[in-house]
Order: C-alpha cells, then sequence, then structure tokens
C-alpha cells in the first residue's frame, strides 16, 4: 500500500485527540463520571532506529523491533524497518488524580486506582483506534501491547521484562528518560501512562532532545534528590534503583485493599510518583530549558 497524503504527524495527533475528546471510555467510572485523562504528548520513531538493536541487547533478544512485531501480525504486508514509524503517546496524570495521591501514605488513593484499571482500560482502547483508523487510511498498523503473544519474561538483569515495553518506546519517540525508580520523566512530569503503536508509514521522527537515558532525573544529573526513595511505602526504591520484586509484590497487596476500601476491583500504587520534583515536569533545570529552546545534544551513546 502507497503512503496517504493524509498520514502525517498532525493527523495522528488529530485521532489521539478527538478519541480523547469523544470516546465514553475516557471515563474514571465514578459517580461524578469524570474523565481519565485530558490530553497526551505524542512522538514518533523510526523502525530503523538503532536503538531498537540496543534494547535488544542491554533488555534482552526478547524484546522485540518494530519490524518483528509488524512481521508477526501483518505478515501480508512486508515492509523493511525503514518503511515503519512507532508512534508513541503519553497520557499525564490529572491535577486531581495527582493531588488525591500525594496524600497516600501505603496504598493508593481511590483516584489513582481507578486510572490505573479505568484510565488504562481506555489507553487500550486508544492503541485499538489508533490502529484501526490508519488500517482504514490504507496503513497496516499493530499495537504490540495488545497483540496475543505480548508476554513478561524472567529476566536475569532485571528481573522480569516484557517483550515490548511502552516507556522505552517512548524514551526513543524523544518523550522522556528514565528516573531512581525506573518511571519515565516526561515534560509533563512521571504521573501518566503511555502508549504505542507500529505502522507502516514514513512519519518524521521526533528528536530525542537527550543524550542520557537518564538526563531528566535529578538523582543521577547532580546526585540530589532521592526523593521517590522516601515516597516508597515497601522501600522498593533505594539509591541503588527498583526493586521490581518488591514493587511487585506491594501491587498485589493492593488488590485486597482497593477492593475492601473502594468496592471496586482494582489495585496500583504510585506513590513514588507524586509529591516528588518530577511529578509533573522535568525538575532538571538545564534540560527543561533547552527543550524549550528546542536544542539537541550530540548523538546519544549507547544504553549502559
Amino acid at each position: 500500500m502507497g503512503n496517504s497524503p493524509n498520514i502525517s504527524e498532525d493527523w495522528i495527533k488529530g485521532v489521539i485527540r478527538d478519541f480523547i475528546a469523544a470516546s465514553p471510555h475516557n471515563t474514571m467510572e465514578n459517580e461524578t463520571g469524570e474523565p481519565a485523562w485530558d490530553d497526551a504528548l505524542v512522538g514518533f520513531a523510526s523502525g530503523a532506529d538503532q536503538i531498537w538493536q540496543q534494547y535488544k541487547e542491554y533488555v534482552g533478544a526478547f524484546h522485540w523491533t518494530p519490524w518483528e512485531v509488524f512481521s508477526q501480525h501483518c505478515p501480508g504486508e512486508p515492509a523493511g524497518p525503514e518503511e515503519l514509524t512507532v508512534i508513541s503517546w503519553v497520557l499525564p496524570q490529572r491535577e486531581l488524580v495527582r493531588k488525591a495521591n500525594r496524600k497516600a501514605q501505603k496504598y493508593p488513593a481511590e483516584e489513582w486506582a481507578r486510572i490505573r484499571v479505568y484510565g488504562e482500560k481506555f489507553n487500550a482502547a486508544l492503541r485499538r483506534h489508533v490502529a484501526e483508523s490508519l488500517i482504514n487510511a490504507g496503513h497496516p498498523a499493530v499495537a504490540p501491547m495488545l497483540v496475543s503473544n505480548w508476554t513478561i519474561v524472567n529476566s536475569e538483569r532485571f528481573s522480569y521484562a516484557s517483550s515490548w515495553s511502552e516507556r522505552h518506546a517512548a524514551y526513543a519517540a524523544g518523550l522522556g528518560t528514565f528516573g531512581l525508580c525506573d518511571g519515565l520523566i516526561t515534560a509533563r512530569g512521571k504521573a501518566m501512562r503511555v502508549g504505542s503503536v507500529v505502522v507502516k508509514a514514513s512519519i518524521e521522527p521526533t528528536p530525542r532532545p537527550y543524550a542520557d537515558h537518564r538526563a531528566y532525573c535529578l538523582f543521577f544529573v547532580n546526585g540530589t534528590c532521592g526523593k521517590c526513595i522516601d515516597r516508597c511505602p515497601v522501600r522498593a526504591i533505594t539509591e541503588a534503583g527498583h526493586d521490581k520484586e518488591k514493587c511487585r509484590q506491594h501491587l498485589a497487596r493492593s488488590r485486597e485493599y482497593v477492593k475492601k476500601t473502594y468496592k471496586f476491583e482494582g489495585y496500583g500504587c504510585g506513590l513514588c510518583q507524586v509529591g516528588v520534583p518530577c511529578e509533573a515536569g522535568i525538575p532538571v533545570k538545564a534540560a527543561r530549558e533547552a527543550l524549550k529552546r528546542g536544542e539537541l545534544p550530540p548523538p546519544p551513546p549507547p544504553l549502559a
């Protein structure tokens, strides 16, 4: 299929924006019918970007490149990596959700737990909608998180990892860098969720305005902060990094609390994403100002 002249950065951003504004799925499913999300940040990465191969070497051979997941699920549409684009988006948490969770000390606020369940349900619907919109416009597409063989894999280096990481796709698409707690710090902060779609279309990649995968985290830039360490109720974050297993066990325990306290089936935590300098923006002043000016660093080195 040839490229449609209608498929552009602005067209895709419009598809995402309009779905957020109009979809009945965009709800916290509470009594007041609050929307889960207000808006989105959107970025693009080339399927031929060398960073995908770096991920395979750094995360594990099980981590798909865009070409691998596209080829598996669009077998009738052959495409080289250079013909593919990864569309990534960030859904920043709304102020009322962040404010509620700042007060939490062990388990999530009701608003946060609702976003973790119903907000992510919307995110899945958004992935499906973006892929279907592209397909209807003549561009084969796949949402990696929705495919049947997406899985979580035991990882010697990372305890566990997945065959496609939305946060790593967002990093590749210029949307943010990683913090001490492993969260992705974006221009709208670390309190967010993220999604992506791989499409057979040529869209100008979003420049990555950072040379280091931890460029937005105060702890790694100058050794200050570490506020997420104090926010974690189970000490899963230390100066050595993030203990995924401790974190996972706490999330599992939160299910009983959410059901008993808020009367719905849910879970969550997110305490390390709020009440911290990176909650709603980039705390590293030089990086924040460089992003505003549109300055780009030298080509990034391989992940280490």
